[in-house]
């Protein structure tokens, strides 16, 4: 489980994310009730999740390099203008 989400694209993880965090939501709730069979779950559950946010991230500032090598390549082919 924990290599199955770096082959996913950047809005399945975080569709993938948001259901996580709803399930752990719920499984919360049933810990407080009392009605979970392991309860070691929870962990499992929140270290995918941090798993996600890390994946996201890390795609989120590969994004944001590539758009910044875009403009800097636009800026240099673009001709200095003089008064």
């Amino acid at each position: 489980m924990k290599n199955s989400f770096k082959n996913l694209t950047f809005p399945e993880l975080k569709a993938k994310r948001e259901e996580m965090n709803r399930k752990y939501m719920e499984l919360r709730f049933q810990i407080v009730i009392g009605h979970v069979d392991n309860p070691l779950q929870k962990r499992v559950m929140r270290r995918q999740i941090a798993r996600l946010n890390t994946l996201i991230g890390a795609q989120e500032k590969a994004q944001a390099q590539e758009l910044l090598k875009q403009k800097a390549a636009e800026s240099a082919q673009k001709p200095a203008v003089k008064d």
